[in-house]
C-alpha cells in the first residue's frame, strides 16, 4: 500500500517537532539533530521536516511504494507526464536507503516516488531537487513574476 510523502523545510528544527509532536499527538520515528519523520497510519502519511539552509516551506511531496513492484508502477505513470524524470537507484537520502524517481508537477513542485531499503547513518543530498529544478525550470504560476512555488 502506498503512503503519502510530505517534506517540509523549517527554521527551528526543535519548535516544529514539538509543534508536529502535538499536532499528530506522536512522537517522530526517526529524530536526528536536523531531521524528523513521523510515519503515521491515521492518516497514512510519511510527515518529513528538517532545517538544512534551505528556505522553509514544503520542500517536496512523494508517493512512498512498499516494494519494486509498486515503484515500476508509479514509475510507468511518471513517463507518461510529459515533463523530465529523474532516477535515482541505491541513493542515500534523509537517513535512508533508497530508490526513486523525481519529476516537478506543472508548478514547478518537486515530487518524488520512492521505495525505501534501510537506515541510513548521514542524511546524504544527492542533490536531487535542485538537478530537477534545472531541467524543469517552469513559467512562473500567475503574473507577479515570483517562482512558481510561491502562492500568489
Amino acid at each position: 500500500m502506498k503512503r503519502f510523502h510530505v517534506h517540509v523545510a523549517v527554521d527551528d528544527i526543535d519548535r516544529s517537532v514539538e509543534f508536529y509532536t502535538t499536532l499528530f499527538a506522536a512522537a517522530p520515528a526517526v529524530r536526528k539533530p536536523d531531521y524528523a519523520k513521523w510515519m503515521l497510519d491515521d492518516p497514512r502519511v510519511n510527515f518529513a521536516i528538517s532545517q538544512r539552509g534551505t528556505a522553509a516551506g514544503v520542500d517536496h511531496l512523494g508517493i512512498q511504494v512498499e516494494d519494486a513492484a509498486e515503484l515500476a508502477e508509479v514509475a510507468d505513470r511518471l513517463a507518461q507526464a510529459k515533463a523530465p524524470v529523474l532516477e535515482e537507484t541505491a541513493t542515500t537520502c534523509c537517513y535512508a536507503k533508497s530508490d526513486k524517481q523525481w519529476i516537478a508537477d506543472p508548478q514547478g513542485v518537486a515530487w518524488e516516488t520512492f521505495l525505501t531499503h534501510g537506515e541510513a547513518t548521514v542524511y546524504g543530498n544527492a542533490g536531487a531537487t535542485e538537478r530537477l529544478a534545472s531541467v524543469a525550470a517552469p513559467a512562473p504560476a500567475c503574473g507577479c513574476g515570483a517562482k512558481a512555488t510561491h502562492a500568489c
